[in-house]
């Protein structure tokens, strides 16, 4: 799981952050910002319904891969393919059409690869599953930076690297870590009207899935308002060159990995020892919103390092147990879990998509400043919200 999260999130990372930025600057210098929150904002509205829809698909599908495999493979295979070849471009359109595609391809992926969670793991062992996962994820939203960052100068090979990679793992994961033949399994006959009202999970109904949801939007929103940028911040709001920017922007993913790692073991095992998960997310917001208050007060890259280390303890802590909590207020105790996590999922795609239009809004109109308040206040939301889920500690 940790490998597969790894080499997932090192491609959205890797290319959203780095290359994609890289490439449009060389593209079209001058409207770089608007290309970029364009592209990422389709990309990321077309991903709102990739995993429910295909979480749904995989909840039914009968296989003797199991229900989630032949999606990990056709999606890891055709995004990687996708990916490989999008640095091979020389047009914006044409680029924003690769990427769009290839980001729909690898959440056909990811939604069934995080149902993997619910489906093989009892409830008092989620918090370590999820600090897998969560060490994954880290690892390689701050390893795909700096890989892409060190070969942004040979974009084209930068993009066949990730493509290349996802494909052969996506493979190798589902082929390695077998599932359970799910081809002798019986499902109810799927019908339009079930499989559309499927998707609504009433908040009356299940009010702790609907606060984890708008918890999980908060801090993700949070989260990226700045972490979109951070090529940008270093170049216009640090003044940095676009040489030293890529090679600073390695350096504080490298801070950021180092405190992240640390904070995501700790995190996940005392999360089950304690049989808590609450008091986590309180404690991420804290390290957060202080991360972010310094590069207001010290506008420097000794400033930036200081909230790469700082925000990477408290995304460390809020990983090792979002997962976890989210797979403990699914409806029906998780009997279509590749759906409902699809749906929570959303609470991830839907604030990266916002962060870069409300990004790009705010850079346009207040300043780059404003990026880091709005942060704050979005990660100090996420902490009240989740309060209000009652089921679980």
């Amino acid at each position: 799981m940790a490998v597969l999260a790894f080499v997932m999130f090192a491609s959205y990372a890797g290319v959203l952050q780095v290359l994609l930025p890289n490439q449009l600057t060389t593209l079209d210098a001058s409207h770089k910002v608007a290309d970029l929150s364009i592209i990422a904002t389709v990309s990321l509205l077309f991903t709102l319904v990739t995993q429910p829809i295909i979480g749904t698909f995989s909840d039914r599908t009968r296989s003797r891969l199991g229900r989630r495999g032949p999606w990990i493979i056709l999606g890891g295979a055709t995004g990687g393919v996708i990916v490989a070849f999008t640095g091979a471009l020389t047009s914006v359109v044409w680029v924003g059409v690769f990427i769009i595609v290839g980001q729909i391809c690898l959440n056909a992926m990811q939604g069934p690869f995080t149902a993997i969670v619910p489906d093989r793991y009892p409830r008092e062992r989620r918090g370590v599953a999820s600090a897998m996962f969560g060490i994954g994820t880290s690892a390689g939203l701050t390893i795909g930076v700096i890989v892409a960052a060190n070969l942004a100068a040979q974009i084209g090979i930068a993009y066949a690297i990730f493509g290349g990679t996802i494909l052969v793992v996506a493979l190798v994961f589902v082929l390695v870590n077998r599932d359970y033949s799910s081809a002798a399994s019986r499902t109810d006959r799927l019908t339009w009207r079930a499989f559309v009202g499927g998707f609504w999970v009433s908040p009356r109904r299940y009010p702790d899935f609907a606060w984890a949801f708008a918890a999980r939007f908060c801090f993700i929103l949070g989260y990226f308002l700045v972490l979109f940028f951070q090529l940008f911040i270093l170049t216009d709001y640090i003044h940095l060159s676009v040489a030293d920017a890529n090679k600073t922007i390695g350096l504080l993913a490298v801070i950021t990995l180092v405190t992240t790692i640390v904070s995501v073991v700790v995190g996940g095992v005392w999360s089950d020892r304690a049989g808590r998960r609450k008091v986590f997310v309180y404690v991420a917001s804290g390290f957060i919103a202080v991360g972010l208050v310094i590069p207001l007060l010290l506008p420097s890259v000794g400033g930036m390092m200081l909230m790469s280390a700082i925000a990477g303890i408290g995304f460390g802590l809020y990983t090792a147990c979002d997962t976890a909590l989210m797979t403990e207020v699914l409806p029906k105790d998780g009997a279509t879990a590749g759906k409902d996590l699809g749906i929570l999922n959303i609470a991830t795609n839907l604030p990266q998509a916002l962060s870069s239009a409300v990004g790009g809004i705010l850079i346009a109109t207040l300043g780059y400043s404003a990026l880091f308040v709005g942060g704050i206040i979005a990660v100090v939301v996420a902490a009240f919200v989740i309060s209000r889920v009652k089921s679980v500690r």
